[in-house]
């Protein structure tokens, strides 16, 4: 098989592997039941692996898939970057002229970024933080797509329904294209999430940044691609270029990564005239195509990988590692800290704030797959420790009392994995009625919502008749509610169907 032909047949593979993300991606978008291999992406993550077993100090087996990655790298260098990561392809697509002019006129010493940013990530992992977790490819590009993506490509849709309803034609096409693909591809409700702007303005930052280089992203800034890189310095199979290179110039324009280093002859002094890097080579295999195989190949290489002048030193990653330190300990004297909001209401099962914060990983695979986009990505209510953590916010959506999709599709089981019986006898929160805005209570006004609403047999809320001043005068009997403590669960059905305009009359606190 020529270099050409093999290099198509790794287009096709990062193709292939997109596609399958896309896929998995809508297999676990609002569904009481979600896939069970919709998580497999992040379970095949060594950084979230290794990142969620410093945290927690646990062996989580459901990421023990990414020893395969680990494998696969060790054994062929970062295949993963080159055809196998869907930011990594979403990044070779998103092409910008001029890129590749520019990024000769950046210094190659930015690509210890990614090292450092790494042993930052590490060491906050290693005091329970994972914070910057938030910067795993894997994780951005998830998170992007199922808080502001869908949701905006899913409002357009319904509004170009809406437009061609009103015009008076196209109601048959809507119709049939309603049911194909409502509850299959498309959500059933109109995802609606607080963070989605800062959310995927990181990712818009993140392509954009392809003006300045080819896969910027990838060159300088991936925690994910650092990690990778060093394994691939010790890689069996690693690329070459011979001394006689005829085409090392040319394979190195062609190199997206800006892997290929030329020496300073060119090929005039002795030895190489360039110098193919592993731990930044992705194995695309442009510049075999460029050079025919003349100069440049892979071949077996068992030491590793010399050291390159913009690897970071000893010095830069300890100061590295004690920068994440000293985040931690900024991080640990936040006001958050001392402050424990009440509307803080994590995922069923979750009981112990500390151990879930040092498990989850921020994949928002947990707030896709609710289906009443009840779980929201945390901002000010779990202070930067839990940031884009998952929090539910009732007045948005409730805990469907027939789902137990969360804990399903979490790949490192920060939320537990419980039955659909076990996941209804979890106690959220406590909801509490201010009789200051319920309308029975403040406003004479009859109204019993929230119980007819409460999902349980033995209803959490239940009603009182009392004696009110009418408000056109006299009295009138109306039925009042109260919450029975130990019965509700906080799922939150009742706040969010509370007709009371604004901030509800009945609100489930932790």
């Amino acid at each position: 098989m020529t270099w050409r032909r093999l290099r198509a047949l790794r287009r096709v593979v990062q193709t292939a592997f997109f596609v399958v993300w896309l896929v998995l991606l809508f297999a676990a978008l609002q569904r009481r039941t979600a896939f069970p291999y919709a998580d497999v992406f992040f379970r095949v993550d060594p950084l979230v692996a290794l990142s969620t077993m410093l945290a927690g100090k646990v062996w989580v087996g459901r990421a023990a898939l990414a020893l395969a990655t680990v494998a696969l790298t060790i054994a062929l260098g970062r295949v993963w970057c080159g055809w196998i990561c869907p930011l990594g392809t979403l990044l070779e697509w998103a092409q910008f002229k001029k890129a590749r002019r520019q990024a000769r006129r950046l210094p190659p010493r930015l690509a210890a970024v990614k090292y450092l940013l790494l042993a930052a990530i590490l060491t906050a992992a290693l005091l329970g933080n994972l914070t910057l977790l938030v910067l795993d490819p894997l994780t951005l590009l998830t998170r992007a797509t199922g808080t502001a993506v869908i949701p905006g490509l899913n409002w357009g849709i319904l509004e170009l329904e809406r437009g061609l309803f009103d015009l008076g034609f196209g109601q048959g096409a809507v119709d049939l294209f309603e049911q194909a693909f409502r509850g299959r591809v498309l959500p059933t409700i109109q995802p609606a999430f607080e963070q989605a702007a800062p959310i995927l303005l990181l990712l818009l930052a993140v392509v954009l940044l392809g003006r300045l280089a080819d896969r910027f992203w990838c060159r300088y800034l991936c925690p994910l691609g650092a990690l990778l890189g060093l394994l691939a310095k010790v890689s069996i199979l690693r690329p070459y270029a011979k001394p006689s290179c005829e085409r090392c110039r040319a394979a190195a324009g062609a190199c997206r990564q800006g892997a290929i280093a030329l020496s300073s002859g060119d090929g005039e002094k002795e030895g190489p005239a360039a110098t193919v890097v592993s731990s930044e080579c992705i194995v695309c295999l442009d510049c075999l195509v460029v050079a025919g195989g003349r100069g440049i190949g892979f071949g077996v290489h068992p030491r590793p990988a010399p050291r390159q002048a913009y690897d970071p030193s000893r010095r830069q990653f300890l100061t590295a590692a004690a920068g994440g330190a000293a985040g931690v300990l900024l991080l640990g004297a936040g006001w958050w800290t001392k402050t424990e909001s009440s509307t803080l209401i994590r995922p069923p099962g979750v009981n112990d704030e500390g151990v879930f914060l040092a498990s989850c990983v921020r994949c928002s695979q947990c707030t896709r797959v609710c289906p009443t986009s009840g779980l929201q990505p945390a901002f000010e209510q779990a202070g930067l420790t839990g940031l884009w953590t998952p929090v539910l916010v009732s007045r948005l959506g409730y805990c469907d009392y027939g789902c137990h999709a969360c804990g399903q599709v979490c790949p490192v089981t920060a939320i537990p994995r419980l039955s659909l019986e076990e996941k209804r006898r979890q106690v959220l929160g406590l909801a509490a009625i201010d009789q200051g805005r319920c309308l029975p209570w403040a406003y004479s006004t009859p109204c019993i919502v929230c119980q007819e609403m409460c999902p349980l047999t033995d209803k959490a809320i239940r009603l009182q008749e009392a004696a009110v001043p009418a408000p056109q005068g006299g009295e009138v009997t109306l039925q009042q509610p109260y919450v029975v403590r130990d019965l509700c669960i906080g799922c939150g059905l009742c706040e969010y169907h509370c007709p009371v305009k604004g901030a509800a009359a009945v609100r489930v606190f932790r």
